[in-house]
């Protein structure tokens, strides 16, 4: 089987793990979860990182350090993964779902900027930004970097500072991207939040990491997660989360970080392939490509024109049967029992996009002679369908 995504752990992964050994550093502070950090921020462009036990720790963690709370909305795009909308929830909060930009799958600042114009007031008491529906306070705007693609920051930047909403950025799989000649940590969000699950393409078998350039909110961040500790003495001031990185994943990090650059290359290589092999044929469309943005291109694949789900189904069997691991993507917010009664606009684009993706094998060691394979494959079956 040709896996759909899996690690390439071929750097100085054992080195660091066995010097994590050898000093017993292998818990939550270490040489190498500051190295992580200092990476982490110096690629993504930010001033400072914290590095955290999983994206969707560093989401919560985020928003907590914004003020998000129980009862309040956080903007969200429909499209994403459900950790997303989890960490809101996690905050005692609720995803206001909104849809994507057909060009980018990210969210649409356009349609955002028309339900915050019509569907919110200013409390004349408190001063705070209402959804008049539900009577909640509007507490921030949560982009999501879709499959590593930026989302257009400068207008929902613009959006959040007219509203005063603090911009979280969910850049789980983006860490390698830019936007107009600037890396995903320097945006404009206050914090961008990254994973390091194992199917990431820099990964630390887990884990996850925030970047800001704000230092007093960075200070937060890395006080709330270490347990709110206050002093070597068992002191906390307010409740905390013991969100911290291991050593033991920083150093696997810290071995993947290194190799970025050609990481993040390799998976642009095999998109690129992908998108010139298979945009030949009538129903395949590619994965967005927009010229302002250079994507980390987390997955490859596409956008297959014309296809129901119990085609689709057939076709992920089809492909299995062949050795190819490809699979379908997120389903929608909207879609998913947990948030089926949350606000939302409408879904055009997210329900016409969401059923029709495949997702293809794009490991960073993904050889020539297999991609070549499963383009043959490809095309095969949807020739003859």
């Amino acid at each position: 089987m040709i896996p759909l995504a899996v690690p390439d752990l071929t750097g100085n992964e054992s080195n660091y793990l066995q010097e994590c050994i050898t000093t017993t550093f292998v818990s939550s502070t270490g040489p190498f979860v500051n190295r992580f950090e200092q990476m982490v921020a110096q690629a993504a462009g930010s001033l400072d990182a914290v590095a955290l036990s999983s994206g969707t720790t560093g989401l919560h963690a985020a928003l907590t350090a914004v003020g998000v709370g129980h009862g309040d909305l956080v903007v969200l795009p429909a499209f994403t993964f459900i950790a997303s909308a989890n960490a809101i929830a996690h905050c005692g909060a609720m995803p206001w779902l909104v849809d994507i930009d057909p060009q980018r799958w990210t969210l649409d600042p356009t349609l955002l900027a028309e339900m915050l114009a019509t569907e919110t007031e200013t409390g004349r008491q408190s001063k705070q930004l209402i959804h008049r529906v539900t009577g909640r306070r509007v507490a921030a705007i949560m982009p999501v970097h879709t499959l590593g693609l930026p989302a257009a920051m400068a207008p929902l930047t613009e959006l959040g500072q007219q509203y005063g909403l603090p911009v979280i950025a969910d850049g789980a799989a983006a860490l390698g991207a830019q936007l107009n000649g600037q890396p995903v940590g320097n945006l404009g969000a206050v914090l961008t939040v990254f994973s390091f699950n194992g199917n990431k393409t820099v990964t630390c078998g887990g884990g996850g990491a925030i970047v800001g350039h704000d230092r007093n909110l960075i200070a937060l961040v890395r006080h709330l997660t270490t347990t709110a500790r206050c002093g070597e003495e068992y002191d906390h001031d307010r409740v905390g989360f013991n969100y911290r990185m291991t050593n033991l994943q920083a150093a696997v990090g810290c071995a993947q970080m290194e190799r970025l650059p050609s990481l993040v290359a390799a998976k642009q290589r095999i998109r690129q392939r992908y998108d010139q092999e298979l945009s030949q044929l009538p129903s395949w469309q590619t994965f967005p490509s927009p010229a302002d943005s250079s994507s980390a291109c987390w997955f490859s694949g596409g956008l297959i024109d014309g296809i129901s789900p119990p085609q689709m189904r057939q076709l992920l069997a089809d492909l299995r049967e062949a050795g190819i691991g490809a699979r379908p993507f997120w389903k929608p917010m909207h879609w998913q029992q947990p948030y089926r009664e949350a606000p939302r606009s409408e879904q055009t684009v997210a329900d016409a996009v969401a059923p029709r993706i495949l997702t293809l094998p794009c490991s960073v060691n993904l050889t020539e002679s297999e991609q070549e394979y499963v383009i043959e494959v490809v095309r095969s079956l949807l020739s003859n369908r």
